[in-house]
């Protein structure tokens, strides 16, 4: 039974940890075993989508909203008149376990402000889990934040009980990390991801000798980064989460549009609603980054420093690169078929499975998934007879691939707003 002084906090706690949007799918696949209960299913967890749009349920909280940092960007700050209350380690086990039995969750997800001090802190997150995993045999997936400036061990403590560790930057540099959050500099965040990175690889080639080697953080690792709090532009942030990605092997960047909580506060921007079109299309170049072969400098450079908001990244990249193009699709490598826009992942291996047997069309592309209202322009096929980039100029192409945007009664273009661990771009 869940009593009513858990539930006053649950109603706080929950509500102040939804502005943290870096948790996702969990990668992990547990099954029950020993008598325990639950399961880590592989396609993700709560308040997330799953690959197939399934909405999968998180219990996503905070141990607690005191805070002794003033981060100007956050509604727990120090300075802030708000409701303020915590969790001990047993009330979140016993909650977990709780909305676990009647089906409303699939795993936990918990962050906190700062108290005391980060060790105080991580210590007591590191109890949630593990109280979790050994006194009620839970096997489902637990995601955990990871306190910057705690110490190295609590960390490796933590990554020992969760599948998924995350460590916010919040802000992409650190002159403005600095003036926002003062108590807070890149070093205390950067060293606990090289930490939990070296444990992840040392866990991976111990568990190559022996099996039954303990698994450290088996989902990865994955951070935040605060969009348009500062006036960083797009190439500063996918620069450093394409350095994220291959030096410190994150599994995923999450991009927050900055919601303006702190209005009254003179170093933040007056902004009226959170940036959801630029949040949308970051999260289309870092699928870019991470799937389709490209690099940051090609996607954003000093020319062009912010990702145009009317088009799509790729689409974007290809009109500044009209020389490359026609592709043709029965000649064309891997890599370069993954550059044409409409074209997806799977829908390159499915032209490349095709074209051993025949020349391919436009009639084979489309019932291959292409999207041939933006590719028409940047191939050549077996009978395509339409004219493509070299024919037109590149400026004309992108007039009429904006002319082809559904408009809204407003006039305004419109948008399909991803969640922020859907794949954000499908062609």
């Amino acid at each position: 039974m869940i009593s009513e002084t858990s539930l006053e906090k649950l109603n706080i706690l929950a509500g102040a940890a939804k502005y943290d949007v870096s948790c996702a799918s969990s990668g992990t696949k547990r099954s029950n075993s020993n008598g325990g209960i639950g399961n880590a299913a592989a396609w993700g967890i709560c308040h997330s989508f799953a690959e197939d749009g399934r909405c999968i349920s998180l219990l996503k909280i905070m141990l607690s909203n005191f805070c002794i940092y003033d981060c100007a960007y956050c509604i727990n700050r120090k300075s802030n008149d708000i409701p303020r209350t915590s969790f001990t380690p047993e009330e979140i086990a016993s909650l977990t376990i709780e909305f676990y039995r009647r089906n409303y969750i699939e795993g936990l997800f918990l962050s906190s402000g700062v108290l005391r001090n980060p060790d105080y802190t991580m210590e007591r997150m590191v109890g949630v889990a593990k109280l979790l995993r050994t006194e009620h045999k839970y096997n489902g997936y637990i995601h955990l934040k990871a306190i910057p400036g705690a110490s190295q061990q609590l960390i490796a403590e933590a990554g020992l009980w969760a599948d998924r560790l995350s460590v916010n930057i919040e802000i992409p540099t650190e002159n403005n990390l600095k003036l926002l959050a003062p108590d807070k500099d890149f070093q205390s965040v950067l060293e606990p991801m090289k930490i939990i990175s070296t444990n992840i690889l040392e866990s991976k080639e111990e568990r190559k000798k022996h099996r039954s080697a303990p698994l450290f953080s088996p989902s990865g690792q994955s951070t935040q980064l605060i969009i348009g709090a500062t006036n960083d532009t797009d190439h500063t942030i996918l620069k450093l989460s394409s350095a994220l990605y291959s030096r410190r092997d994150l599994k995923r960047v999450y991009y927050s549009g900055y919601i303006p909580v702190n209005s009254y506060d003179s170093r933040l921007p007056a902004l009226n609603t959170p940036p959801l079109r630029r949040e949308h299309r970051l999260y289309q170049a870092d699928w870019l980054l991470r799937f389709y072969g490209f690099k940051a400098s090609e996607i954003v450079n000093t020319e062009n420093p912010n990702l145009d908001l009317d088009l799509d990244p790729k689409v974007t990249w290809a009109l500044r690169n009209p020389h490359l193009f026609p592709v043709d699709i029965n000649k064309a490598d891997p890599l370069m078929l993954l550059r044409v826009p409409g074209i997806g992942t799977h829908s390159v291996q499915l032209i490349l499975l095709a074209r051993k047997h025949n020349r391919l069309n436009s009639s084979h592309l489309q019932k291959m998934g292409v999207v041939m209202k933006r590719a028409r322009y940047f191939i050549t096929c077996n009978e395509l007879r339409t004219q493509n980039i070299q024919d037109l100029k590149p400026e004309i192409v992108r007039q009429i691939l904006l002319e082809k945007k559904p408009v809204g009664n407003d006039g305004a273009f419109q948008l399909k707003l991803f969640q922020p661990n859907m794949p954000a771009l499908r062609q």
